[in-house]
């Protein structure tokens, strides 16, 4: 089976036919995104906002977990059969517009309104100074805390202010010790999201501005050792209840099932988790934030059109509405992280739970923090998440050491990247 990065190259150097939605009938447009059914439920509500305002224009949605979503895009994508309108995060953006496979959004922007996007949010999207991505919203890792398994495990909350990820492994170790068994103190700390935060810490970068590696292998081994310190003393789950775990919807996550005192996750994901949970839950700052800043702020996720739509014009207007209109706001709140948009953010605070409002308070605090600039990953690199999780797995199963982890890492997330 051919990896994403692989059918994407099927698309590169392919000519990019587009043009107007519109004309003298209804036109139709497709629109995937990811997600739970609570965000499908928001989204679908906002879509039929947008055809009432819209009668020319029909949207279908296309959604399904995030587990499978990029190598279904890929196959469409290699297909000549993208959807019109393209949710993407992380390095996607980037990997997909250097393919030719996304539009330059300067093309519509007499559908598409960008001037309420702050401005750090406009450059998220843009890949070589031109835009392909319009943020959904900002987003910063965040450790999620669950009071109420704190308080049963007799455990207090951390001072987040402070901790180091010893401090952190000794307080989940404790909470897992005075919780019944199949709770633990943290439902796995260590993703591919942690090692960059790792990285900054020890003043280096998973990659650099010039697309390479930014990491030493020293720093790559300490961060093998400290996940199989984790499992080993039970602080978090063992190989098999991991792997497990690695692809299960935010419900089915040992923090959604309220088996979790702590959750290293996306800030955004606190409303789901507590939802799903019935907690109240709170967000912590990452340990070891002292003295050299490991977090970063970053869009949750893009909306994208692709280069090869036959409606640009019909699906930039259906981006316009989701990230510039009240309406649509106050439908989708933070879902899809803190609004990009500071009119929509005005329009939706008085509404947010406590967990939106929670979420909106962290982004606020990390936008005053001063932290190291982040560079999006290089072409190939969205196989480096992929490479993290499964090496870690085998570290995990004790099928690697954590120094042969971390060397299989740095050979096989270089070729990825071709660097």
């Amino acid at each position: 089976m051919l990896s994403a990065a692989g059918m994407l190259a099927l698309t590169a150097g392919c000519s990019s036919p587009s043009s107007s939605g519109g004309g003298d009938g209804p036109v139709e447009i497709r629109f995937s995104w990811w997600g739970n059914a609570a965000r499908a439920e928001i989204t679908n509500k906002a879509i039929a906002e947008f055809e009432a305002a819209h009668p020319d224009i029909k949207v279908k949605p296309e959604y399904g977990d995030i587990s499978g979503y990029f190598d279904k895009l890929a196959t469409q994508v290699a297909a000549n059969d993208a959807p019109d309108v393209i949710t993407m995060g992380g390095a996607y953006p980037a990997e997909y517009a250097n393919r030719g496979a996304l539009l330059d959004l300067s093309e519509v922007s007499s559908s598409l309104d960008l001037s309420g996007m702050d401005q750090g949010a406009l450059e998220n999207g843009q890949v070589q100074g031109k835009q392909y991505g319009v943020s959904t919203g900002a987003n910063a890792l965040a450790i999620v805390a669950n009071p109420a398994v704190f308080e049963a495990a007799g455990v207090p909350l951390p001072d987040d202010s402070s901790w180091s990820w010893q401090d952190f492994a000794r307080i989940a170790a404790d909470i897992t010790a005075g919780s019944p068994k199949g709770t633990y103190g943290t439902a796995t700390v260590m993703t591919h999201d942690s090692l960059d935060a790792f990285a900054r810490q020890n003043g280096e970068s998973l990659y650099t501005q010039d697309g390479q590696l930014g990491l030493s292998q020293d720093t790559v081994r300490k961060y093998f050792d400290y996940s199989l310190e984790l499992s080993e003393s039970g602080a978090a789950p063992n190989a098999s209840e991991t792997v497990e775990k690695l692809s299960v919807s935010t419900e089915q996550t040992l923090m959604g099932t309220g088996q979790a005192g702590m959750m290293l996750t996306w800030s955004n994901s606190l409303t789901a988790l507590s939802k799903a949970s019935g907690a109240e839950l709170k967000l912590l700052r990452l340990p070891g934030e002292t003295p050299t800043p490991g977090i970063w702020l970053q869009s949750s996720q893009f909306y994208t059109i692709s280069a090869r739509s036959k409606h640009t014009e019909a699906a930039a207007k259906l981006v316009s509405f989701l990230v510039n209109n009240e309406s649509a706001a106050k439908i989708i709140q933070s879902d899809r992280g803190v609004p990009s948009n500071s009119d929509m953010r005005t329009a939706v605070q008085d509404l947010l739970t406590p967990a939106g409002e929670g979420g909106g308070s962290y982004i606020d605090q990390i936008g005053t923090m001063d932290f190291a600039p982040t560079f999006i990953g290089p072409t190939g690199s969205t196989a480096v998440s992929e490479i993290t999780a499964r090496i870690n797995t085998d570290v995990l199963s004790k099928r690697l050491t954590p120094e042969q982890a971390a060397a299989q890492w740095m050979s096989e997330s270089k070729a990825a990247i071709g660097r």
